[in-house]
């Protein structure tokens, strides 16, 4: 059976699931309308969402809020828990694949802010269109022995010149998220993994002060960070392929899905979108100018 079709599936499934709780769960526009409130869950990352009430995706939230006519709320959540608080589902990751357990209570109504677009999150959730390019990449201490790559104009080619540096380096990563060096198999290369459990904001200064040699970051993030830690680091080059940052909505949510995409898309051709972009990540628009050329 061809994977789209499993997702599709299992995203029926999910529906059924979720529909005796849909009355406590995200449900659909019309439930949310009658709450009066779109919740926004979300975790501090780069400058989607800063943590002290502003961001990107913080911004784009609150305007869509304004066009459904409801409040904005902000709900903290983690990376390992953002699925689950919006499905109302406790969901695991067991060798690349999520897992759904016992109920939870459901927290929000979309899960976003550099959300990349995984397979295993495909199969539990809906995502919006596009919202953000990404990329993995391996940034290094500056003192590192790991050398730059020098890009190719072949992502597979330039993936693998990384790789063929990375025996026996030690690398911060996190798990269950798009910066797990297994989704990449950097193991696999002899790549020394270890695994990050204090705060995603707080992995840059641990290899600069010398916890490892490298981390995995998401290019959004690696960008601000050449920027706040100016000569400490180097951005070796890509582990991943192109990726996608989306918003993400319970199965059960299909028409606030819908608006949501009308609605990005009247936010892109007003200009209105890449103005946001440029207020929070100005040099993006030189690493993915094709992306932001897009209106949508």
């Amino acid at each position: 059976m061809a994977l789209a079709a499993k997702r599709t599936i299992l995203a029926f499934l999910l529906i059924i699931l979720l529909a005796p709780t849909l009355p406590a769960a995200a449900g659909d526009l019309d439930q949310l309308r009658g709450r009066g409130e779109l919740r926004h869950l979300g975790v501090p990352y780069a400058n989607f969402i800063t943590g002290t009430g502003d961001g990107l995706t913080v911004e784009v939230l609150k305007l869509f809020a304004k066009h459904l006519g409801v409040r904005y709320r902000f709900v903290p959540t983690t990376w390992e828990n953002g699925p689950g608080d919006l499905l109302g589902l406790k969901v695991s990751l067991e060798n690349g694949q999520a897992v759904l357990g016992g109920p939870v209570p459901v927290k929000g109504d979309v899960w976003a802010g550099g959300v990349t677009v995984l397979p295993w999150r495909q199969d539990i959730l809906t995502f919006s269109r596009p919202t953000f390019p990404n990329q993995v990449w391996l940034v290094a201490r500056a003192q590192s022995k790991l050398e730059p790559i020098k890009p190719s104009g072949d992502p597979a080619r330039d993936v693998a010149a990384v790789k063929a540096q990375i025996a026996q380096v030690r690398i911060l990563c996190v798990a269950g998220t798009c910066l797990d060096g297994r989704e990449y198999q950097l193991d696999q290369q002899g790549a020394d993994l270890h695994y990050f459990s204090r705060k995603v904001s707080e992995i840059v200064p641990a290899v600069i002060k010398g916890e490892a040699e490298a981390t995995l970051q998401d290019a959004p993030d690696a960008v601000i960070s050449l920027a706040k830690w100016p000569g400490e680091l180097k951005i070796i080059g890509p582990v991943s392929p192109s990726q996608i940052m989306a918003a993400a909505f319970a199965p059960s949510s299909p028409e606030l899905l819908a608006e949501f995409d009308r609605f990005m898309g009247g936010l892109k051709k007003r200009g209105e979108y890449r103005r946001l972009v440029r207020k929070y990540f100005p040099a993006i628009l030189h690493y993915f100018p094709q992306f932001f050329a897009q209106g949508d």
